[in-house]
């Protein structure tokens, strides 16, 4: 079963939800703003993709960061941001169940990986 994270009252969340109950996909959801985020967790998705696709630049969390806590430098230094402020973690990440993670809405990603 897979895991979607992110939080749940974002339109983009709504969207994803939307597309997992309409082709009949049982889920998980964690709602990392509520439940918070471990720093393994973070770890492993930045092992994974990358911290640069983890962190959304684009939203009003960034834009409200003072200019010396978007200067991130390194791994350590997103993770520590991103669970300090959870809501800067691009949503959704979709865990699944076979360790793949896909980041954002993408729809096409999704029906691949049921297609296998």
């Amino acid at each position: 079963m897979p895991t979607i994270h992110g939080i749940r009252n974002c339109d983009t969340m709504k969207k994803t939800f939307a597309w997992f109950d309409g082709a009949g996909v049982a889920y998980h959801f964690h709602d990392y703003r509520k439940a918070g985020i471990d720093a393994a967790t973070l770890a492993r998705w930045c092992e994974r993709l990358g911290w640069e696709a983890l962190v959304n630049k684009r939203g009003t969390t960034w834009r409200k960061l003072a200019p010396e806590q978007q200067a991130i430098a390194d791994t350590a230094a997103a993770i520590a941001l991103m669970q300090a402020q959870p809501s800067l973690i691009r949503r959704p990440l979709v865990e699944f169940a076979d360790g793949e993670l896909v980041v954002g809405l993408d729809t096409g990603a999704f029906e691949r990986h049921y297609q296998r």
